[in-house]
């Protein structure tokens, strides 16, 4: 997978903005604040449906325009492609492929496959289970694009049932007849995203546990899924029940918390609650892990994800790395570098090129960013 060109405009600080990438190792340098990140914002964006910081879509748009617009045109395999969005809230985006319009978010994520490391993921293990659930969420998007939808669907009905709980106003001896069937839709939908959820850590794990041993040499790296609904599921074994025993643990779960959801106004229990542990050798890592344990971790992650998706799918991610070097040690720093595979495109930004050895810049292609402009070296 190869990214030609990006285009965009009106995103972040940039006006009107295309770049022709022609290397598969591309530097994005600048001082900071000139806007390197909001590049690789972009493309993710392209990748992922989601932003790297923003809450909302309307937070991509630059200050006084209405609109922004992103576009690539992608080689995947033998095979051109041009990706388009189009943000102009409070429309819904439109998203286009070759120029045809796609309803449906499935439909157009799949495309362009990305693993993003940034500064922020070196927090993964200390940041809060949300943090820890975008994280898996988004990778699983990137080789289930259906998965996206599947959670969207999910996260309607909780809100639609939360808005219910709200309004009971904790009467217990209300008519819950209703809650019974949000409980019905929520137990169905929930309970494949934590099943998709557990077997993906599993996979990932394999290959995850592989690279820390290699960084580490005398560390082992395990993961556990720790759900709401049927406890915690260890990804070191492959997990030995289907779907259907989530879906009855579920509903026997949402029974037990009835009278604790409608006191609370609030849904208490499902995948939007559970959380992922890391282990090194047995030890839980985010209580007792150094910081540099704790980066071989998120590093060894990422390496797995970018390994995994060209395992599923048949072809290589594109790696965005958001000034990580400048975090990592030289260990962790040639680790990285050595790790990603010649047919793997990489998108770095630095503040310059310090960081890098004389032999990986030989046939780097550099951008300066500066004063919202993109300059070629």
């Amino acid at each position: 997978m190869f990214i030609k060109k990006l285009g965009i405009k009106n995103f972040r600080n940039y006006n009107d903005v295309e770049i022709e990438f022609n290397s598969k190792k591309i530097l994005f340098i600048g001082k900071n604040a000139q806007g390197k990140t909001n590049l690789l914002e972009s493309i993710n964006y392209l990748s992922t449906l989601d932003s790297l910081r923003a809450k909302t879509d309307s937070e991509l748009i630059k200050w006084g325009e209405e609109f922004c617009n992103i576009k690539a045109e992608i080689q995947k395999i033998d095979i051109n492609i041009d990706l388009e969005i189009n943000i102009n809230p409070p429309a819904k985006k439109k998203l286009k492929i070759n120029g045809l319009t796609k309803n449906k978010s499935s439909e157009f994520l799949g495309n362009l496959s990305s693993v993003c490391f940034t500064t922020n993921d070196l927090l993964l293990l200390r940041g809060t289970p949300d943090d820890r659930r975008k994280w898996l969420d988004l990778a699983i998007s990137q080789i289930f694009p259906a998965y996206n939808e599947r959670l969207s669907k999910y996260n309607k009905i909780r809100t639609q049932k939360n808005n219910y709980l709200k309004n009971l106003k904790g009467n217990i001896n209300a008519d819950t007849s209703l809650l019974d069937i949000w409980n019905e839709q929520i137990a169905i939908t929930g309970s494949n995203i934590i099943f998709i959820r557990i077997n993906f850590l599993h996979e990932l794990q394999k290959i995850a546990k592989e690279k820390h041993n290699k960084i580490s040499n005398t560390e082992f790296l395990t993961m556990s899924y720790n759900s709401t609904i049927i406890g915690d599921i260890s990804a070191s074994e492959k997990f030995e029940y289907n779907n259907e025993y989530i879906l009855e643990n579920f509903k026997l779960k949402l029974e037990e918390k009835k009278l604790e959801e409608i006191i609370r106004g609030q849904s208490i229990v499902g995948p939007h609650r559970d959380d992922v542990s890391y282990f090194i050798n047995g030890i839980e890592a985010k209580k007792f892990a150094s910081q540099g344990q704790q980066r071989t971790i998120v590093l060894s992650l990422k390496l797995a994800e970018l390994e995994l998706i060209k395992e599923k799918i048949n072809t290589n991610a594109v790696l965005l790395l958001d000034d990580v070097l400048a975090e990592l040690d030289d260990l962790r720093q040639n680790f990285l570098l050595d790790a990603i595979g010649s047919e793997t495109q990489t998108i770095i930004t630095s503040v310059d090129t310090l960081h890098f050895k004389d032999e990986y810049l030989k046939d780097v292609e550099i951008f300066e960013i500066k004063d919202n402009c993109v300059v070629h070296k």
